[in-house]
């Protein structure tokens, strides 16, 4: 009889991107590249293209509950992430059920302004974010402007990012990755991670004439993929921008759009370099 290969699980907590480039489209597409097999709770359902979001449906809180626990009743995953969460009572049914039990890592993306604009965080539910699932959490993963929000300062060099990631691990008591990718006047794409003792610089290259959506969800997503194959954090960390730098570079373009290359077609590239 043929032996199957046996999957790790991974649960993405976020919102449904019906252009298929961000959001639990991207985190599952994901997953899958790096062999692991995705669930998911459905926060919100968007109506959403490359160009922006023109609508938004919030799911109920109890639907939200439901889901993860009818995921973890029968298919408990390694590591969950989480991403648009988009209102306080969503975000305290996502801590409620974390701060009960004993919890797989959890990388929480703090979804807060779509690239257009839109917000996908309403402006209450910051505070929410921050003082019941921060602490909770095993790595945050904002960008610079989602930094500037949560530390409240301007960020504009690289330095700024050592202080944000300092500032949210002090604060919040999670390891940080505050990712510089639109900081101005840089050649790389630079990232800062610390988790109290280790600080890690991630630098890439830039990779110019490719507007992406859904990096971030995609870097989150990879993260908590190795995490779920058993790496130690700033391992997955380090193999995710690694991921997310050669996603964007093999990028394929859709109706004119760039595409992030997440299919299962480069899991291969992946696969043996989590040990």
């Amino acid at each position: 009889m043929l032996k199957r290969e046996n999957w790790p699980i991974a649960l993405t907590i976020a919102g449904s991107d019906s252009g298929g480039g961000a959001g639990i489209q991207a985190d599952l597409k994901t997953f899958a590249s790096l062999g692991v097999h995705g669930t998911c709770a459905v926060t919100c359902i968007t109506a959403q293209n490359p160009k922006g979001v023109s609508g938004i449906q919030a799911s109920k809180p109890e639907i939200v509950r439901k889901q993860i626990e009818a995921v973890f009743d029968e298919l408990r995953p390694t590591a969950v992430k989480t991403g648009m969460l988009f209102s306080t009572e969503i975000i305290r049914v996502v801590a409620d059920w974390f701060d009960h039990r004993k919890r797989p890592p959890l990388i929480v993306d703090p979804v807060m302004v779509a690239t257009s604009g839109v917000r996908l965080l309403k402006t209450a539910a910051v505070r929410a974010l921050q003082t019941e699932l921060l602490p909770l959490a095993t790595l945050i993963t904002p960008n610079v402007h989602e930094a500037q929000i949560m530390t409240g300062f301007p960020i504009e060099t690289p330095e700024d990012l050592r202080k944000a990631a300092k500032f949210i691990y002090s604060n919040h008591g999670c390891a940080a990755l505050v990712k510089g990718g639109h900081l101005p006047g840089l050649n790389e794409a630079l990232d800062i991670f610390y988790d109290g003792v280790t600080e890690l610089l991630l630098r890439a290259p830039f990779i110019r004439g490719i507007s992406t959506h859904g990096t971030g969800c995609t870097y989150s997503a990879a993260i908590a993929g190795y995490l779920a194959h058993g790496c130690d954090l700033a391992k997955a960390v380090q193999l995710a921008k690694t991921y997310i730098t050669q996603a964007i570079a093999r990028s394929y373009t859709a109706e004119g759009h760039s595409v992030l290359a997440t299919s299962a077609t480069i899991y291969g590239t992946y696969k043996n370099k989590t040990s």
